[in-house]
């Protein structure tokens, strides 16, 4: 099919006019992409040189860094598109579709990105600290946004999705400066208890870790089946807590001994019929 000279100069004259039309527009949204994207590296330096001056959360500063990069640049994008005459509303619901299809497919990690976020802000703990949760006992070692990592007593690393931490309840062993250690100690039945008492105080009265105030006390707790339960509560420093109590269960076990206070051991009692 041949064109008439008519059409082609038709052709060309359109041509340029969307030329004139979309070359200006399109040399606008370069500049505006390449200056806008200098400037959004020059507010996220200042605001991540902002953030590191503050004693925080590393994990913290690291996710509110990437936070406001990604704001900035999708706000970028859209300028770019506004430039290039793309309606802002179908971009914004291009973006809302593709967020929902996300979310549906990551509930699992979105739930974890939410507890990790309130863990940050609200610090129920820090790292360092020894916390209880999800039946583990540990240190916490580091604190990301999806997952908080423990180690054991024995060494193990634990990981723990922050969604579960989030909405369960949380033990922290390190807020408190003092804690108290309870011992449950059994004396035979016969013991005079408040020899045993006596014996049990003055274990603690020459321990310089245990504090006077709260001073420490023996309690009868309980008539058991083969012993007559006491219970010890001494307070100490957090950092002397478990050296306190392994120390004093062996001295106490050594001072029961040099006394003659018989330890209880289970027994039973038969009565035979004829």
């Amino acid at each position: 099919m041949e064109i008439s000279p008519e059409m082609a100069d038709a052709l060309i004259r359109k041509a340029v006019e969307l030329a004139g039309e979309i070359v200006p527009s399109l040399i606008y949204a370069i500049l505006f992409y390449i200056v806008g994207k200098f400037i959004v590296k020059k507010l996220v330096s200042g605001f991540s040189k902002v953030l590191n001056k503050r004693e925080d959360n590393p994990s913290l500063n690291n996710f509110l860094i990437g936070l406001v990069n990604v704001l900035l640049f999708v706000s970028l994008v859209i300028g770019v598109a506004t430039i290039l005459g793309v309606p802002v509303s179908s971009f914004l619901a291009i973006l809302g579709a593709a967020g929902l299809a996300i979310g549906l497919a990551l509930q699992g990690s979105l739930s974890n990105f939410a507890g990790g976020v309130l863990i940050l802000l609200f610090k129920p703990f820090q790292v360092n600290d020894v916390i209880e949760a999800q039946n583990h006992t540990g240190v916490v070692k580091k604190i990301d946004i999806l997952y908080t990592h423990l180690n054991t007593f024995d060494n193990k690393e634990i990981i723990i999705p922050n969604g579960s931490l989030a909405n369960s309840d949380v033990v922290n062993m390190s807020t408190q400066s003092t804690r108290r250690a309870d011992f449950n100690v059994g004396v035979a039945y016969g013991t005079d208890i408040k020899k045993a008492r006596e014996i049990i105080l003055g274990v603690f009265e020459n321990d310089d870790r245990a504090l006077k105030d709260p001073e420490p006390v023996v309690f009868l707790n309980n008539f058991g089946e083969s012993s007559l339960d006491l219970v010890v509560r001494v307070w100490a420093n957090a950092a002397d807590l478990w050296p306190l109590y392994f120390d004093g269960m062996e001295k106490i076990n050594e001072e029961f001994e040099k006394n003659d206070i018989e330890m209880p051991f289970p027994q039973r009692v038969v009565h035979q019929v004829s």
